[in-house]
């Protein structure tokens, strides 16, 4: 099984208290256990198949699409805007939605109300980092939820993105915007689950 970027200090360090506490007693041990299962669960990162294709846009994030609208944002323009909510259990490694060299990032300090509510793109702690593409600006948006306690980009401006690379991700379930060009076609509907780097969320050219 792979793991997320910079997981494996989190990961030894509780595999090592689980290793001692099993020296001292079973009872905390068998809690370890547990608590050390659940962060290596937490840092999964498994592969996937990335869609080919011409002006396809793939989903950012795992988890349930709670936002379809007409947007303005900034580096963006007019846009549609597709909100993606992470749960706890999700896998949180964010992905690029298509190619495209990062232009602009943004961090902005806020609250952590629950990230399904629409208010949470407008008031939570987020990062932004906007991609200029063939097909025009794209803006992605982590926003960090009740839970989420870090937001992770680990690229920086003028970096190339692939269509499905990992860029980021946010610990302890929160939510991913993705604001893609005006023109493009929605491929999903409120309700639907999707993979990061894999589920096909619109497309353009078609």
């Amino acid at each position: 099984m792979k793991f997320a970027q910079g997981s494996r200090p989190a990961i030894l360090g509780s595999v090592l208290i689980t290793g001692i506490t099993m020296l001292i007693h079973p009872l905390p041990a068998m809690l370890m256990c547990c608590i050390t299962g659940l962060i290596i669960w937490f840092y999964r990162d498994p592969e996937r198949d990335v869609p080919r294709g011409a002006g396809l846009f793939v989903s950012p994030a795992d988890g349930k699409v709670v936002e379809i609208t007409p947007a303005t944002r900034e580096f963006a323009g007019e846009s549609l805007k597709i909100g993606i909510f992470m749960n706890a259990f999700s896998v949180h490694v964010n992905r690029a939605p298509c190619e495209g060299v990062i232009e602009y990032m943004d961090y902005v300090p806020g609250k952590k109300i629950a990230a399904f509510s629409s208010k949470a793109s407008e008031i939570n702690e987020r990062f932004y980092v906007g991609l200029r593409t063939q097909h025009g600006a794209v803006l992605l948006v982590q926003i960090a939820g009740l839970l989420a306690r870090r937001i992770v980009c680990r690229r920086r401006v003028g970096d190339s993105l692939a269509r499905g690379e990992r860029y980021g991700m946010i610990k302890l379930g929160s939510k991913v915007d993705v604001y893609l060009p005006v023109n493009a076609t929605v491929k999903v509907k409120i309700g639907d689950r999707v993979l990061a780097g894999k589920s096909i969320i619109a497309g353009v050219g078609e």
